[in-house]
């Protein structure tokens, strides 16, 4: 019987750090603290760390990075007398062609780490620089990869492979899908009768993503060969024309690195709506900004078409679950996403919607709509506590 493990879960981001520890023991998941550290580098960064009630927020100024963040984390744990964990799980949005199951992180996988950058670009630095800085406060304690690709391991060849040159299936170019961690989590969650059915989940937040799951299996997801493809999201395009990007580089003179920053941090709810990539806000101005209204709608006529198209890959549909931070809690949003799928037989209770219930489906609709509210750090405790007490 596995023992009962402290496990701190990280999830790095390019400027921030979130983290929470877990006591894990049998069935026992109690969050013991969680917190973050937010805007590093920046002159407003701050550490903020929550136990039970109480909340300890610190400013940070702006020399901080990953390494410091991790040590003034640490810290933290020390001056309220939390004991250090027994392993550290990160949340790792890719491991590349060589990784996509969750393992524990040697200098071998960290060195395939590093070549698998050109993967996940924008995600991959930071948690690098987390796990190294783990090491250097405490050498051995084992660290956890948890992979978002993970989930779409099993995904059929016909929906992972691109239509490119067989050889460069090989070299690893293929979809991968991501929010994995999210899409597990709600898995484990739903009725048993729902886990054998055809479920759409729509993780909708500033990254954005749905997954397509027949008895419990991926057939398709969004996302492709980096959390650039799919639909719109806050800052990112989603898929594109290739020919956008040729014509953009060829004719207009953008740099590989210009057309990085345009897809990924200017394109998606920020571009078209001229800067706003927030949808609680977007939602706020859409009566008086025609570009925030523009915004809303294609983002949600590209989410209504991305379930249709997921419906048809799985020939119909039984359960439709929205989470991520839109998901949960943008009800106006998940209502214009519905409105367009009555036809494949999604009809929501506007009641229910409009304050999140957990169904907001009316109790004849053929299709059940549900919110269910995300853990991903919980995922990341339950792979690192099994993995831990398998070595």
């Amino acid at each position: 019987m596995p023992t009962p493990s402290l496990i701190l879960c990280i999830n790095s981001g390019s400027s921030s750090l979130k983290f929470a520890l877990y006591v894990m023991q049998d069935s026992r998941e109690d969050v013991l603290a969680r917190g973050a550290v937010e805007n590093l580098g920046g002159l407003d960064g701050h550490i903020c760390l929550q136990i039970g009630a109480q909340t300890v927020r610190t400013p940070t100024g702006g020399a901080w990075d990953h390494h410091a963040a991790i040590g003034a984390m640490f810290d933290l744990f020390a001056a309220h007398r939390i004991k250090t964990p027994q392993a550290v799980g990160h949340r790792l949005v890719s491991g590349g062609p060589r990784h996509v199951r969750h393992a524990r992180i040697d200098p071998q996988f960290l060195r395939d780490l590093r070549e698998a950058i050109p993967f996940a670009p924008l995600h991959l630095p930071a948690a690098i620089d987390a796990i190294e800085a783990v090491g250097h406060h405490y050498r051995q304690l084992p660290q956890i990869a948890c992979m978002d690709t993970a989930f779409h391991a099993a995904l059929p060849e016909i929906a992972a492979r691109l239509a490119l040159p067989r050889p460069l299936w090989d070299e690893g170019v293929r979809k991968y899908g991501f929010h994995g961690l999210s899409y597990e989590y709600i898995m484990s969650v739903l009725p048993p009768p729902a886990q054998k059915g055809r479920v759409i989940i729509a993780h909708l937040g500033n990254g954005a993503s749905m997954a397509a799951v027949v008895d419990g299996r991926p057939v398709d997801t969004t996302m492709g060969l980096t959390p650039a493809g799919g639909f719109m999201m806050g800052t990112r395009s989603g898929d594109l024309d290739p020919g956008v990007l040729l014509y953009l580089f060829a004719q207009k003179g953008h740099s590989l690195s210009t057309l990085e920053d345009l897809i990924n941090h200017h394109a998606g709810l920020c571009g078209v709506s001229g800067g706003i990539a927030d949808m609680q806000r977007l939602l706020q101005e859409r009566a008086t900004n025609p570009h925030a209204a523009q915004a809303v709608d294609m983002f949600c006529y590209q989410a209504r078409k991305t379930v249709g198209a997921l419906t048809a890959a799985m020939n119909g549909v039984d359960t439709l679950i929205f989470t991520g931070g839109i998901g949960e809690h943008a009800a106006p949003v998940r209502a214009s996403i519905a409105d367009g799928l009555k036809h494949i037989g999604v009809r929501l209770d506007a009641g229910a919607n409009a304050c999140d219930a957990g169904t907001i489906s009316t109790p004849d609709s053929p299709v059940t709509v549900g919110v269910i509210p995300t853990h991903e750090d919980l995922m990341i405790a339950r792979h690192s506590h099994r993995l831990l007490n398998e070595l």
